[in-house]
């Protein structure tokens, strides 16, 4: 039972109640066999849970588990793979939902796999979106579904994306038709630290947990510029100008310096109390071990410089600056420092920082050697067309003779987009190893003509746009519950 072609995950969970425990397997977007984490320190005393946040790193953890999938060899397509090489007449392998192999057509097919004929069609990696409000600010835009800013004070770095997704945001399924199959959502940018990001799997879900990548890395949302002091300065508080952007910044890593320092005594010696936590400075002190991205809203060159010189005051490491209208003025600076630029090709002027722009940025970016170019959407609308975002920027740059190939570009949307927020080892290119999530295209992806035909994630076919029921509705646009169901037909319980 395909139980992921039904159309809405409303039925979908009436049929996990149907179909009863043998087939729950299925339907493992909406839950999974999670333990507990361990209650123990492992080294002196039994402890609380809770207590130490390093005793259980992930108190929401994902219950993603991928839907039903099948063996199979994609042939005859041009394959982008993400990582540099283009493949006429190619092969891709894909075996209990990771790429086993990818090559020309020689590339033997194992007996009993399904062949998917992409003959005259193109095949890339999934499109991964690095920048997404879906679900915090979702489609209806109404103000009782604004959850994107929290929006009380220069600091909420202790709020996480994820307590605000709405799994139904209907601009989930318009991304997964567009190609997208992996977004990083992310907090507001009206403060100088807006909270976590969270990385998710484009999965239709009840749960933000069954939508959650498993194992991906948090990341923390800094913003310099104009919003911190604009939203703050309005109020006649800090910060209420780039000045007190920065010592803003300063302060808030002098404070999690310390707090770090007292749970690393308490954690190497054990004596007397843990200290108290404060989940503000948990998440900056993460930003100081490394375990949490820094992903840092900023507009213009000078300032991405100055956000360099506190990240090497204070030793931890920016992942990606997102907007970055001026980064075309830095690239080589970005390169140097291994920092990923999250781009638009096209907009900008809507604000003083958004002024100095050019259709060439990304290109100009990918230039250097350790380069890191990524398009980015930060919209429901253009996640649906990041393919045409970055063949913008691709033909822009060569418009004034840059030589870039095809085949390099689409990293701007795939490889260095994982590498953007730390899951290049799991996804992003079509190498032996990696997740399968793949994009079987109608055209070019380079072309305003081309559309997604078939997405598949983790080697599960989770769109295809001729056929409906590969096309999820999410509980919002079916509008009611049990649609197409009779009362009758569903358990009491389920009602």
């Amino acid at each position: 039972m395909r139980l992921h072609a039904l159309r809405g995950s409303s039925l979908a969970t009436v049929a996990c109640v149907l179909a009863g425990s043998l087939v729950l397997s299925a339907c493992a977007t909406t839950g999974g066999d999670d333990k507990p984490a361990d209650s123990t320190d492992g080294a002196r005393q039994p402890m609380a849970r809770g207590l130490d946040q390093a005793a259980n790193p992930d108190p929401f953890p994902s219950t993603y588990r991928g839907l039903p999938r099948e063996n199979m060899a994609i042939v005859g397509g041009t394959v982008f793979t993400g990582a540099g090489q283009k493949i006429e007449n190619g092969v891709v392998i894909v075996t209990d939902g990771k790429v086993a192999a990818v090559g020309d057509a020689s590339t033997p097919v194992p007996g009993g796999y399904r062949v998917v004929d992409a003959r005259g069609r193109f095949v890339t990696p999934g499109i991964i979106d690095v920048h997404s409000h879906l679900g915090v600010y979702p489609s209806p835009g109404v103000s009782g579904m604004s959850d994107g800013n929290e929006a009380t004070n220069p600091n909420t770095a202790q709020v996480w994306a994820e307590h605000s997704i709405w799994p139904q945001d209907p601009g989930f399924n318009a991304a997964r038709a567009g190609g997208v199959t992996t977004l990083q959502i992310l907090p507001g940018s009206a403060n100088l630290f807006g909270g976590r990001s969270v990385t998710v799997r484009n999965v239709p879900s009840v749960t933000m947990q069954g939508m959650k990548f498993p194992g991906a890395p948090y990341g923390v949302k800094m913003a310099c510029g104009e919003n911190p002091s604009r939203v703050y300065g309005g109020r006649n508080t800090s910060p209420a100008t780039g000045m007190g952007n920065v010592a803003g910044y300063r302060a808030a890593f002098i404070a999690a310096r310390e707090y770090k320092a007292k749970w690393d005594k308490w954690r190497d010696d054990g004596e007397g109390s843990p200290p108290t936590r404060n989940l503000q400075l948990e998440t900056l002190a993460g930003v100081l071990d490394g375990t949490v991205l820094v992903q840092n809203h900023c507009y213009r060159a000078d300032e991405m410089a100055v956000m360099i010189d506190i990240a090497n005051e204070f030793g931890y490491e920016i992942t990606a600056f997102h907007h970055a209208v001026e980064a075309y003025k830095v690239a080589p600076l970005l390169a140097r420092e291994g920092i990923c630029a999250d781009m638009w090709t096209g907009w900008w002027g809507f604000k003083m920082e958004a002024l100095d722009a050019v259709e060439a940025n990304a290109a100009l970016v990918d230039a250097p050697a350790g380069s890191c170019a990524v398009i980015h959407s930060d919209d429901a609308e253009l996640t649906q067309r990041l393919n045409q975002e970055a063949a913008a920027a691709l033909a822009a740059g060569r418009r004034i003779g840059m030589n870039i190939s095809e085949e390099r570009a689409i990293s701007w949307i795939t490889l260095n987009a994982a590498r953007s927020i730390g899951i290049a080892d799991q996804t992003g290119s079509l190498e032996s190893g990696k997740r399968a999530d793949v994009v079987i295209w109608s055209a070019n992806p380079f072309s305003v003509y081309a559309r997604a035909d078939q997405v598949f994630i983790d080697g599960a076919l989770t769109f295809d746009r001729m056929n409906p029921a590969y096309q999820p509705l999410s509980d919002f646009e079916l509008g009611q519950p049990g649609f197409g169901l009779s009362a009758a037909a569903i358990p009491q319980g389920a009602r």
